[in-house]
This record gives structure tokens, sequence and C-alpha cells, in this order.
């Protein structure tokens, strides 16, 4: 099963997510909800690097992904960080609605 999870700031804006395991749905190399989970996790790191401009801190090797926000982002790159991240999350969602039992989402807020 592949786990996400991901913690929202005080702000209610996602500050940091990782992805972990595998799918299981196929071999290695030809997992189809594997495909999806890695391209829409890594596009939305994509997006934060070359689209936003921000650096986040970030993890990557075989069946996870981890990635966190950096500290001092400028409101205009909050709110684009916000928008790839939300849609991010929506593309998980939806993948999760197709393979309820090969994906979980667990959403944490920041105390």
């Amino acid at each position: 099963m592949i786990r996400v999870f991901v913690q929202y700031g005080q702000d209610g804006l996602i500050r940091e997510f990782a992805v972990k395991g595998h799918a299981g749905h196929g071999e290695a190399g030809r997992d189809i909800v594997c495909a999806a989970v890695s391209a829409v996790a890594q596009t939305a790191v994509i997006g934060l690097t070359d689209v936003v401009g921000i650096c986040p801190k970030m993890v990557q090797k075989d069946g996870l992904l981890h990635c966190i926000l950096p500290d001092g982002m400028s409101e205009r790159e909050q709110a684009m960080a916000g928008t790839v991240l939300r849609t991010m999350f929506a593309g998980l969602k939806s993948i999760k609605c197709g393979y309820p039992n090969l994906l979980s989402i667990v959403e944490r807020e920041v105390d």
C-alpha cells in the first residue's frame, strides 16, 4: 500500500508531504498505481522548484518522496505553492477513489 501523509501549517496551507511504499498492483516498473502517484507527487515538486521558484527540502529514494516547504517564503510564493500542493492533493484523492485499497491519505495539522 502507498501511504501519503500531508501536514498543514497553522495558516491552513500544506507545508509538508510524504509518499511512502508501493501499491503492489502490478510488477515493479509496470504498476500503474505507483506510476500515477509518483507522477503526481514528482510533478508537484517540479512545480514548486521550476514554477514557484522555491527550493524545498526533499528526500527521494526507492519507495519514498518527502518534501518540506522552506521557511521565509513570500506571500506570492506561499500562494503559488499552495495552489501546486492543493492540485497535487486533488490528484492523489482522485487516484485513491479508483484504488481505495492501495492508497491511504492521512492529513495532519500543526498544533
